[in-house]
């Protein structure tokens, strides 16, 4: 089963913010089997259901562990929606 997930994250902590959500973007690219794409806006997530999902999981955490205070806004959507485009 394949799932698409959007990320964005907001950590609350005045300094390194943008390296920090760096990071977390560089760790989910690092997974062998996650096509991850950036935007401005967030960055989305497409893979296997449970390689995804553990993944994401795992690197919140970590943020959480490491930062403190972040928010996070998730989408979890059943399928890739990888290849689905807006309409205009």
């Amino acid at each position: 089963m394949q799932i698409s997930i959007e990320i964005s994250l907001y950590p609350l902590a005045e300094q390194t913010y943008k390296s920090q959500i760096w990071d977390f973007i560089d760790n989910l690219n690092a997974v062998d089997g996650l096509n991850v794409v950036t935007n401005g806006m967030s960055t989305q997530v497409f893979g296997d259901y449970d390689l995804a999902t553990t993944t994401v999981m795992a690197e919140i955490k970590k943020v959480h562990e490491n930062l403190g205070a972040a928010v996070f806004v998730v989408k979890f959507i059943g399928g890739d929606r990888s290849h689905v485009e807006a309409k205009s």
